[in-house]
């Protein structure tokens, strides 16, 4: 009894780290706000599974359990910065591998500095997440407006997908001091802040997210012409924010909508041109300006637009396009 007694102590304690470091670095308060080296609540991590890596990308998803729960933690290269290199190579030591010729080959062994891996912990973690993050197969989904209306739409209702995180930095109870831009009005305004796949330390992989103070738009299918507005404003002033604070120009930027999203809380994606962000490939991207064109020549486009979009092989809403007969 008193040894289970001490675990689940132990337990809770580990828990209220968790929860105390995500809340941290949500609010920008507490002490590991103030102090970079703070508590490694990863100390406790139990790996399980390796959901997927990509040698290419340098990045690994590991599935675990940290303080009892379910849990995935994401570790990711930091990219080379420019500034930095006359740092690196003064402060580095080099191993020689090879030498052949004009062609040497070197071990660099960088300062601590140099060896950053973004770690990002989602805590407690669900099935989705686990999905999300393993390889899987993917399928090429054929959607009309009416499979949306009588597939896609009752199965996201249906699993209730939470949005409360989206809520909390719309109602700044989390990461209000990472927002970049705030138009406040409740018709066409929103928030624009750092995605966090972008560590916000080169704008060479830039990427923010604009999501509107609006709370009944899920996707791109709900946009008719009445949200016209809302998106000029979107895309108008997201830009001339960009340039403020990043000196970087509408040129620069790509623009666009995912369908599907990977949450039903309408948002925009600003990404630097020529970085391969996750997602924007044709088949799921749509461009800002394409999807106000659009809507100003058919008010109703995306109600009745087939439109294309891939699923993992273990999405619940390609199951049900399979039980449809639509696949």
């Amino acid at each position: 009894m008193a040894d289970s007694a001490a675990k689940r102590v132990g337990a809770d304690e580990s828990t209220q780290r968790v929860k105390r470091a995500k809340a941290d670095n949500e609010n920008g308060g507490g002490e590991g706000a103030k102090d970079p080296e703070c508590e490694n609540v990863l100390s406790e991590f139990k790996t399980s599974t390796v959901l997927s890596d990509s040698a290419r990308e340098k990045t690994m998803f590991l599935h675990g359990k940290l303080a009892d729960q379910e849990a995935v933690v994401i570790l990711e290269k930091t990219p080379i910065r420019e500034d930095s290199l006359a740092e690196l190579f003064t402060g580095s030591r080099l191993k020689l591998e090879m030498r052949n010729d004009i062609y040497s080959t070197y071990r660099l062994q960088a300062p601590p500095q140099f060896n950053e891996i973004k770690t990002t912990v989602v805590c407690p973690a669900t099935e989705k997440h686990l999905k999300k993050y393993q390889r899987q197969e993917s399928f090429l989904v054929e959607e009309t407006g009416e499979d949306y209306q009588s597939i896609t739409s009752p199965y996201i209702q249906k699993q209730s997908f939470s949005v409360q995180w989206v809520y909390n930095i719309l109602e700044k109870k989390a990461e209000a001091e990472r927002i970049v831009y705030e138009d406040p009005d409740p018709e066409a305004g929103f928030v624009l802040l750092p995605d966090f796949k972008w560590d916000q330390k080169q704008v060479d992989d830039l990427y923010l997210i604009a999501i509107v103070h609006q709370r009944d738009i899920r996707s791109l299918r709900d946009l008719t012409s009445e949200h016209l507005p809302l998106l000029q404003n979107i895309f108008q002033k997201g830009k001339e924010a960009i340039l403020q604070r990043y000196n970087l120009p509408a040129s620069k930027l790509r623009v666009y909508l995912h369908y599907q999203p990977s949450y039903y809380h309408l948002h925009v994606h600003f990404t630097k041109l020529g970085y391969e962000a996750p997602g924007c490939g044709v088949e799921r991207a749509h461009l800002l300006a394409d999807v106000i064109q659009n809507l100003q020549s058919d008010p109703q486009y995306y109600k009745t637009r087939t439109l294309y979009f891939p699923l993992r092989a273990d999405d619940g809403l390609l199951g049900k396009f399979k039980e449809a007969g639509r696949l």
